[in-house]
């Protein structure tokens, strides 16, 4: 009979960490040039184009009144959020649509506050009630696909290893208490059955 081949723990086949790891997307890197560099500059760009447009005193003034637009809208709205999370821990409901909705209050206020129109845009988004739902249901989705690949649902055995399956701590797939081995009856060495005089 053929054998069967398995690849070596963390291998990067089609459900090892490599895998996994690629299907995670950009990494802590891509976000903060992101962060950092890019919108920064955008903010810029945009500041720089109203400016022209309606002059540099009115671009201020409307960093202001949209700044104060976000703060009154961010404590409207966590007042909103708050009085659901009181009243879903009162009647013993897991309050997972209130905590995501305090989160995207407290990211899309801070993003208002900051001085900028993209960022005051995307503030809005997140807190504004029509579009809200949308941003709940983009950051559950995040939260939950890195929850599976924490997990190892990916791919690699998160209990291949062991006397219960072989693995490092054990002598191979055949070998422990529980996967063949000497351990099984009739492993064992020849018993010739007879008398002892």
């Amino acid at each position: 009979m053929g054998s069967v081949h398995f690849p070596p723990p963390g291998s990067s086949g089609p459900s090892g960490p490599g895998a996994r790891a690629r299907r995670r997307g950009p990494g802590w890197p891509v976000l903060l040039v992101l962060t950092f560099i890019v919108v920064p500059l955008a903010e810029i760009a945009a500041i720089l184009a109203v400016g022209r447009t309606i002059g540099g005193w009115p671009t201020v003034g409307l960093l202001l009144v949209v700044s104060l637009v976000g703060a009154w809208l961010m404590k409207r709205e966590g007042r909103t959020a708050w009085r659901a999370l009181t009243e879903a821990l009162r009647t013993g409901r897991m309050p997972a649509r209130e905590i995501v909705d305090g989160a995207l209050i407290l990211i899309g206020g801070t993003l208002m506050l900051t001085p900028g129109f993209l960022t005051d845009i995307a503030g809005l988004l997140l807190i504004a009630p029509p579009t809200r739902p949308a941003a709940r249901r983009l950051l559950q989705g995040a939260v939950e696909r890195r929850l599976l690949a924490g997990a190892g649902f990916g791919g690699g055995p998160p209990f291949g290893g062991g006397p219960f399956g072989g693995g490092p701590s054990g002598a191979g797939p055949s070998s422990g208490p529980f996967g063949g081995g000497p351990d099984r009856p009739g492993d064992g060495p020849d018993v010739i059955p007879g008398e002892v005089r």
